[in-house]
């Protein structure tokens, strides 16, 4: 698995970097680009702990009001402030955002060149005069920023396409990385809310488009094509880690489960499928499609219908990662009591 995740990796920074050097059809290139990177990320969420941040069916519920509230308020911003210093704004805080995420994505690799304690010791800095105010790290990160700080000062001075997909698909795999839905009750919840929010802030307003096009920040990636009229394709980042975070989840299933990878090659399949459609639509009609109207039924019904072919639609939807660590750690101790009290002799064996 690890081989394939190393393939996975050097495909996704070769074909970032192929339209330097040679033509590459953007179409191609979108649907490789996107299901490339929900690869990485998914197999990059496979930990001994669940990850760290786990949706609630309340905030499933509420996200697509607050994605709402934050695309329409981005429209107004646009409308009614200079466009120049919005953008400003936006660069710096995403300059900050950037080297993290850069940082963490290549954390993995820096670490295995560096010497152990680097990776181990860890440092402790605290904001002069303000001693309650502090953030710890290791001499690794410190080595890994250092790239991530060079690509967010090269797209904050140049703004280059380049920079600019560099960021955006570390923020990608990090949000597939990190984030958990918890269970797939959760997780259909939250692609059907989004399914509806993608489909009518893009064909029945112009705020998705037009924020799209005026926010110069590394929130979509940006695919060079030959048409100067329109230089460059975009696909927006959420089109790639939301439905990425539920493969992800069927990969972490599957895991749990120790029967391979046979219902994250259903999603994974689905979400190919879904954004093969999503291009073909959009080169038929000439116009943006939201990616998630295709998107979203091809990953939940390839998953669905695999379950359910397979009689295995219960406990998939009863699966919820949070109580299978909780199981799994229960199962641990209760080993470890038996392990050690058989180790204690009794005084009759004595």
């Amino acid at each position: 698995m690890k081989m394939v995740e190393r393939i996975a990796n050097l495909a996704l920074a070769g074909l970032s970097v192929a339209p330097l050097v040679v033509k590459v059809d953007p179409n191609i290139n979108v649907v490789l680009t996107a299901c490339l990177t929900v690869f990485v990320g998914c197999h990059r969420s496979i930990k001994p702990t669940p990850p760290s941040e786990t949706m609630s069916k309340e905030h499933a519920m509420r996200f697509p009001l607050v994605g709402s509230a934050m695309l329409l308020s981005l429209f107004l911003l646009f409308k009614f402030l200079s466009k120049d210093l919005v953008n400003a704004v936006l660069t710096c805080y995403f300059f900050v955002l950037g080297i993290i995420a850069l940082s963490a994505t290549l954390l993995p690799a820096i670490k295995r060149f560096l010497p152990k304690q680097w990776n181990d010791d860890v440092i402790e800095w605290h904001l002069p005069y303000f001693h309650s105010v502090g953030v710890e790290f290791t001499k690794s990160q410190v080595v890994a920023a250092i790239p991530g700080t060079f690509f967010c000062v090269w797209y904050a001075l140049r703004k280059h396409w380049l920079a600019n997909n560099i960021l955006g698909l570390a923020f990608c795999i990090q949000g597939i990385e990190m984030l958990s839905l918890g269970s797939f009750k959760i997780g259909s919840i939250l692609l059907a809310g989004l399914f509806v929010y993608d489909i009518f802030w893009v064909f029945f307003t112009p705020v998705m488009v037009s924020v799209a096009k005026s926010f110069d920040a590394p929130i979509k990636l940006l695919f060079p094509t030959s048409d100067s009229a329109r230089p460059f394709s975009m696909l927006g980042l959420g089109d790639i880690v939301i439905p990425g975070i539920f493969v992800a989840l069927a990969l972490r299933f599957d895991v749990s489960r120790k029967t391979g990878k046979r219902y994250f090659c259903s999603a994974f399949s689905g979400y190919t499928v879904g954004m093969i459609l999503t291009i073909c639509v959009m080169n038929w009609f000439q116009a943006a499609q939201p990616a998630l109207l295709y998107i979203v039924p091809a990953v939940t019904g390839f998953l669905f219908v695999h379950c359910i072919w397979n009689g295995e639609l219960k406990p998939m939807l009863e699966f919820d990662e949070s109580k299978a660590e909780e199981a799994k750690s229960s199962k641990d101790s209760a080993q470890d009591g038996e392990k050690t009290s058989e180790s204690i002799p009794s005084k009759k064996e004595e």
